[in-house]
């Protein structure tokens, strides 16, 4: 039997509604009030949750790639970049405060075990592991150490790899989830089918993290079996930053949204019935009953 795990009142796994995540992650762009006006449009919409992404910029990075040229609101170099998307614990406080008020969980990707021992304070219902760091042993341990669940993204990453990080973290209290680390993606990146690849390898609950244009694919990973949908959202796809191009403004969240939770509906039982709306059609139309 496939297992089912349970963040904050939500449960998630087969039989159960999807669970969807609107990834705020660094589109904030170091504004607290931007960040606000993104946890709005996650609950105007009817997300279950929202996500950021935290670093400790002088592990994550090497010295050699921070201080390299890139110029932007916050300076002229990487360093600056990376420092200043980085929220501290004024920032987070603010927004666990906001949360809370507004009644919808928060959680954050968390690239290094500093940044897992710091978002810890703030008590999250779960973790997330970005695609990135799955090769990471040493993190998924320190990770996995904190007895929440887990949701593990697995772009980039051969089968190989992702059954070793699965071995390491344990199916127990785990979230899979299919992704390609493109932004956007483009539709022959998809391949949507390893949902259903990681549905008969594992027993632990299959998600979808996506970065493509459009909600199609969202849409249809839930279809073919995923009990998680992840999507980067933002105010103004046209906002200056690397992931604004494959996030969702409010109306794409909004439709995305209410599509997923009708998913199940459409899909059905698969037992073929009359319905009643249609016994009176038989009357009008059928000539031999």
């Amino acid at each position: 039997m496939r297992k089912t795990v349970t963040i904050g009142n939500k449960i998630i796994g087969d039989g159960q509604p999807c669970f969807i995540i609107a990834e705020i992650g660094i589109n904030h762009n170091g504004s607290v009030e931007l960040a606000k006006k993104m946890i709005d449009i996650a609950v105007t919409t009817g997300c279950d949750a929202v996500k950021f992404q935290k670093r400790t910029v002088d592990i994550v990075y090497t010295q050699e790639e921070l201080a390299k040229e890139r110029k932007s609101v916050f300076g002229n170099t990487n360093g600056d970049l990376k420092r200043g998307l980085e929220f501290g614990e004024k920032e987070y406080k603010e927004i666990d405060e906001y949360c809370k008020e507004k009644g919808i969980m928060w959680f954050a990707s968390c690239w290094d075990e500093q940044s897992v021992d710091f978002i810890d304070k703030f008590n999250p219902p779960c973790y997330k592991i970005a695609s990135a760091s799955l090769t990471d042993d040493n993190l998924l341990k320190h990770t996995r150490s904190k007895g929440k669940p887990i949701m593990l993204s697995t772009g980039m990453s051969t089968m190989e790899e992702i059954r070793h990080a699965v071995s390491i973290l344990g199916e127990d209290n785990l979230v899979l989830l299919h992704c390609t680390s493109t932004y956007p993606s483009n539709a022959d990146e998809m391949n949507l089918r390893v949902i259903e690849t990681f549905r008969e390898e594992f027993s632990c609950p299959i998600g979808y993290s996506g970065h493509e244009r459009g909600i199609t694919p969202s849409v249809l990973a839930v279809a073919v079996g995923a009990s998680v949908v992840e999507r980067h959202i933002t105010t103004d796809r046209t906002n200056w930053g690397s992931d604004q191009a494959a996030s969702l403004e409010t109306a794409g969240l909004y439709h995305m949204v209410r599509d997923i939770r009708q998913t199940p509906v459409l899909l059905g039982n698969g037992i073929k019935i009359v319905y009643p709306r249609e016994l009176p059609i038989i009357e009008k139309l059928r000539r031999v009953k």
